[in-house]
């Protein structure tokens, strides 16, 4: 049968295609916009046929119609990663959640620590050797696709076809269902002076030719618009966003001084607009991989001078990073941030930038903090720090004192608290 014909008779209704998945099963989505919406809109539509069914990905967009307290027996989200559709849910305690470093999902589908009984995913037009590219989030869905019994793609060609580790052929595929509704779109967060002075900081110790890893968020994005006079960027990451393209287009990123992969950059998921997508659609300048290629920190930290920036919610005064809490209750997830600190830490001339404004809620709440609020979820270890930036400035702490650490934070906390930092870390006993 050729290939062809194997996606004929594999093509069904959204409805027929859920009738795949049995009582009991394991889901697993991509990340972001690579969650498919017409198959995950049929499950929730007849999700009280089933019972002891589990969806779980990072950063659902959509608040589909599964997510339901009052049917949490026949359909659960278990979350790897929290985002606005699933976090009230997991926070009420009707929404779970697995822990996890990102960068080694994949080897914990391929140990069975993970389940993946099923795969549902975004996938672009098959092309004429018989493979799909599902690009936008290779992720770690490549490897929950080599334990799955059942595969159901969801073919949009609005999807890009990618290069890189993330194709699958059509012997792989139990049913495929088609849909053309645009993609979801993720514009750049707003930047405004707080952002753009922590961003300046950072920016000033980027030298040309460091390759970048960005995450997302204001401060990240409000940095990358600071870098337009920089030289011969590269770029190993686990989102490309529009910000990134952005450096790309105006020949910042040239990817021409990178020691791994030269002449192209590397990520894991695309999350963006339109104008990205497009970018991504058979462009050779780009690899797709999974999460185990771009984010394990020994790979990662091959690059040279790899420079990581990712934001947190809290930070205290030894340098621990609360970035997936808010006290107790869940807000985000572990993701890619230990990742990249320890594979910059391994880089060699590489910088893990943590970067934060000083105060929440209107300037009434420091971020820095003595220790962190009860029950808050480390994120960055005491251990893995290296660089945080404030609006009132950067400093390094990899390789200072407790003592040391703690005068240096103070020193870039919001004046209005640093009175009481001092107090209360002479209270600690850290100064």
């Amino acid at each position: 049968m050729t290939a062809q014909q194997q996606y004929s008779a594999k093509l069904r209704e959204a409805g027929d295609a859920v009738d795949l998945i049995e009582n009991g099963s394991a889901i697993v989505a991509p990340t972001g916009v690579g969650e498919p919406p017409t198959i995950l809109e049929a499950l929730s539509e007849n999700r009280t046929e089933f019972r002891g069914v589990t969806v779980s990905q990072i950063l659902p967009l959509r608040p589909f119609g599964y997510l339901d307290p009052d049917t949490v027996e026949h359909v659960r989200h278990v979350a790897y990663f929290l985002g606005g559709p699933t976090r009230p849910g997991a926070q009420a305690g009707w929404v779970d959640y697995y822990p996890s470093y990102f960068s080694e999902m994949p080897a914990l589908f391929r140990e069975g620590l993970l389940p993946a009984d099923v795969v549902v995913a975004m996938a672009s037009p098959m092309d004429k050797h018989g493979y799909f590219s599902i690009g936008l989030t290779p992720d770690y869905t490549m490897a929950a696709l080599e334990r799955a019994k059942v595969v159901i793609l969801e073919v949009n060609p609005g999807v890009p076809y990618c290069y890189g580790h993330c194709h699958v052929h059509i012997d792989q595929v139990d049913a495929i269902v088609e849909d053309d509704r645009p993609l979801l779109e993720v514009g750049l967060p707003t930047i405004g002076p707080v952002q753009e002075a922590i961003a300046g900081h950072v920016a000033d110790l980027i030298p040309d030719g460091a390759t970048l890893q960005i995450g997302y968020g204001g401060i990240p994005d409000a940095v990358v618009m600071q870098l337009l006079e920089k030289r011969d960027l590269g770029v190993h990451t686990e989102m490309i966003g529009d910000g990134i393209l952005s450096l790309v287009e105006a020949g910042v990123v040239t990817n021409r001084r990178k020691n791994v992969s030269p002449g192209s950059m590397r990520a894991t998921f695309g999350l963006g607009t339109r104008k990205l997508y497009d970018y991504m659609d058979h462009n050779p300048a780009l690899e797709m991989h999974p999460v185990d290629i771009t984010n394990d920190p020994y790979l990662a930290g091959s690059h040279d001078n790899l420079h990581s920036i990712n934001g947190t919610m809290q930070i205290d005064l030894l340098g621990q990073c609360g970035s997936e809490s808010l006290g107790v209750k869940p807000y985000s997830g572990t993701g890619g941030q230990s990742d990249f600190v320890r594979a910059s830490n391994r880089s060699r001339g590489g910088k893990a930038f943590i970067v934060l404004p000083s105060t929440a809620k209107g300037d009434t709440i420091s971020r820095i903090v003595p220790t962190l609020s009860p029950g808050t979820h480390v994120s960055t270890s005491k251990n893995d720090i290296d660089h945080v930036a404030t609006e009132f400035g950067v400093v390094r702490l990899r390789g200072l004192s407790a003592r040391e650490r703690a005068r240096a934070l103070i020193g870039i906390a919001h004046p209005d608290f640093r009175a009481e930092l001092t107090e209360q870390a002479e209270k600690l006993h850290l100064i």
